[in-house]
């Protein structure tokens, strides 16, 4: 199978959110699924929304089988344009376990690189996260706040994409600028 990875187009807008939606219900639930659409429908709504950074992987077939956004994000205020949150990340079911979620999270890597970014921050299993270079944020200063439940603080984690960025880069974690993660 002959993949591409590649920064969001047009056309794939809607097959994209579908992929979001099946796989966020097919490994949690409908209602999982359902507030994953709309947590990346939300994000392209906002400024901190960075289409290059909003990247799918694409067979031969033109079909969207990986996804991952990364958009602008800030602690406290701080740092809108050396940070980044991944978030949503999902593969087709199907063809999981294949490296296709890697190789499209370096690709996205780069591309925040290039773009100047210095560092990304996950909300997640860290042992999906932890063969990417994410580390636990807590170690480094950056720390959940109110609006952030984690099984366990090592589920929110950061990488960073320059050196010595985390030396620098510190405050908490909120979620009050995205509404799907804030209703109750």
């Amino acid at each position: 199978m002959t993949l591409t990875y590649k920064s969001m187009e047009d056309k794939y807008l809607l097959p994209a959110l579908d992929l979001v939606q099946t796989v966020f219900t097919e490994h949690e639930n409908a209602d999982e699924g359902k507030l994953v659409r709309r947590l990346v429908e939300e994000i392209r709504s906002m400024t901190s929304y960075i289409p290059a950074l909003e990247l799918i992987a694409v067979n031969e077939e033109d079909e969207v089988v990986g996804y991952a956004m990364m958009s602008g994000f800030h602690l406290n205020g701080n740092y809108k344009d050396r940070l980044l949150l991944l978030s949503p990340v999902c593969v087709k079911t199907a063809l999981q376990r294949r490296h296709i979620s890697k190789n499209l999270l370096e690709y996205g890597f780069k591309r925040a690189t290039e773009a100047g970014y210095e560092a990304v921050i996950v909300e997640g299993n860290p042992a999906n996260y932890r063969s990417r270079g994410f580390v636990t944020s807590a170690d480094h200063g950056i720390l959940p706040g109110k609006t952030v439940h984690l099984p366990a603080i090592e589920c929110l984690m950061v990488k960073p994409l320059k050196e010595g960025a985390l030396q620098s880069i510190k405050g908490e974690v909120e979620y009050s600028d995205y509404k799907v993660l804030t209703e109750s």
